[in-house]
């Protein structure tokens, strides 16, 4: 089954996805197995690369008040724990301009380092409040997943996989997706939103069922 997740490393939602359909493809094997691979989205194409405050930002373009903010963390927070990521929102954690982020993982899907890099993404922005907008940072998850700093520094510091990244967000919004997750099955079913793991399986089954003639 070839599974496209649409995300943004900006999005929690699309970890919490991400590690629910993991678990639900585990419990769906051997009978199905999954080949995963990472679309860009940009949640905040225009950002400066400095970045704005989370709460300030989400205050802004949602229009949340602070407590509706405490009880959106406070929920996501929970839900995270359910699908095994932590959640650690600190008050000074920025949005980010993520566009840098995608080509890097363009790059890292070349290698079969897509997947590490994107959770190693998550982990650092999510839990470890890292700043994602700087460049050593970037450089030194790279170098975790088995990546090579120098070539990583070259993409950062030129423009490669920029056309492809540009490329495949036009596709996705061709596709009509307009947020994030997504998850497209084999080139013609979607799951929207981060699921439950039941959700996910019964989801997945079903599919499994109907494009193998079962």
């Amino acid at each position: 089954m070839k599974i496209e997740i649409v995300s943004d490393v900006m999005c929690p939602w699309c970890v919490i996805g991400y590690k629910n359909l993991t678990q639900a493809l585990a419990a769906l094997e051997p009978k199905l197995r999954a080949e995963i691979s990472w679309q860009p989205f940009e949640l905040n194409p225009q950002m400066p690369i400095a970045g704005q405050n989370m709460r300030e930002h989400l205050l802004e373009k949602y229009g949340m008040t602070a407590e509706q903010s405490d009880s959106n963390r406070t929920h996501i927070s929970e839900l995270g724990a359910k699908a095994g990521f932590s959640f650690n929102f600190a008050d000074d954690g920025i949005m980010i301009n993520s566009f840098d982020c995608h080509r890097l993982l363009a790059w890292a899907q070349e290698h079969d380092k897509q997947s590490e890099l994107q959770m190693a993404l998550f982990s650092a922005h999510f839990t470890d409040n890292k700043r994602l907008n700087d460049r050593d940072t970037l450089l030194t998850l790279v170098e975790q997943v088995g990546l090579t700093r120098d070539r990583a520094s070259e993409i950062l510091a030129g423009d490669d996989y920029r056309d492809l990244v540009l490329g495949e967000q036009q596709r996705m919004r061709q596709l009509g997706i307009s947020a994030v997750p997504t998850f497209i099955i084999n080139d013609q079913y979607s799951i929207s939103g981060g699921q439950p793991v039941a959700a996910f399986r019964q989801a997945l089954a079903q599919i499994q069922a109907e494009t193998s003639g079962a």
